[in-house]
C-alpha cells in the first residue's frame, strides 16, 4: 500500500471523525424516528455498517472523510468480513486497540483495512 495519498492506510484522526459522524447520524435517526437513544442507536449503527460496507464499501462518515473499507487485497468487503468487523466495532475495545499500521483489532480479525479513497 502507498505511504500517502489514495489507497494509503487511513490515519486515526480521519477514522475517529468518520466514526463520530456515523454515530451522530445513527443517534439522530434513533431520536427522530423512535424517540430513543439507548441500545437502538447501537443497533442502527450496526445495521448501517453492515449494509453500507457490503454494498458500497463505505459508511456515511467514511464517505465524508474520504475513506473506504476494503479487504486486505484491495477487493470489496465480504458480508462475513463486514459482520465480523461490525460486531467487534460495536464491542468498542477491539476498535481502540491498534497496531503500527493504525489498523484496529476489529479490522485485523475481519481481514479489512480502512484506506483513503
Amino acid at each position: 500500500m502507498p505511504e500517502t495519498g489514495p489507497g494509503s492506510i487511513a490515519r486515526p484522526a480521519r477514522r475517529l471523525g468518520a466514526l463520530l459522524v456515523d454515530w451522530l447520524a445513527c443517534t439522530a435517526i434513533a431520536v427522530g424516528l423512535f424517540q430513543s437513544t439507548s441500545v437502538l442507536t447501537l443497533g442502527i449503527f450496526a445495521l448501517e455498517n453492515l449494509v453500507l460496507l457490503t454494498t458500497l464499501g463505505t459508511t456515511l462518515g467514511h464517505r465524508l472523510f474520504g475513506l473506504r473499507v476494503t479487504g486486505l487485497g484491495g477487493g470489496p468487503v465480504t458480508p462475513l468480513a463486514a459482520l465480523i468487523r461490525t460486531a467487534l466495532l460495536c464491542l468498542f475495545i477491539p476498535a481502540v486497540v491498534s497496531d503500527d499500521d493504525f489498523r484496529g483489532l476489529h479490522d485485523r480479525l475481519a481481514g479489512t483495512v480502512i484506506v483513503r479513497a
